[in-house]
């Protein structure tokens, strides 16, 4: 019997990754550079996962050198995904912030601010010594409808 019952439980671990992955969709706004290691953006049914931007032109691939203009670009990055797969900044519900210097902190909360409105989401903030390139920080977002 608890052989059964084993069985009859893998299989419906298999059946519920089996239909996840069936759903999963890349999000890759035609802005965003081809051939990166990462997606930026995957859906899966409701929720849309979004990989850690920074502030980077996408034309360009400069960084801003004003810091809250980086936060921004940041933000719009994030947001460009988020249009894509038809989702808006008031559908995030989880953020995480890398900043590479902590007194920077209050800075990006002036601007986070403006692109979140209550009820903000949820959000972890993390010091981290470096980033990918000269990046100040980091965004990833979780968003769902």
């Amino acid at each position: 019997m608890l052989s059964l019952v084993r069985k009859t439980l893998v299989l419906c671990v298999l059946a519920a990754l089996t239909a996840t992955a069936a759903n999963k969709k890349l999000i890759h706004p035609k802005e965003f550079p081809k051939g990166r290691p990462f997606s930026p953006g995957i859906q899966v049914g409701n929720t849309l996962w979004v990989a850690g931007q920074i502030g980077q032109d996408l034309a360009t691939g400069k960084i801003p050198e004003n810091f809250e203009d980086e936060v921004r670009r940041t933000l719009d990055n994030v947001g460009i995904i988020l249009k894509e797969a038809g989702f808006t900044f008031d559908d995030v519900v989880s953020v995480n912030v890398y900043l590479t210097d902590m007194d920077l902190f209050q800075r990006m909360n002036a601007v986070y601010i403006t692109y979140f409105k209550e009820p903000r989401p949820v959000r972890t903030t993390v010091g981290t010594p470096r980033l990918a390139g000269p990046a100040k920080v980091e965004i990833t977002v979780t968003a769902s409808k």
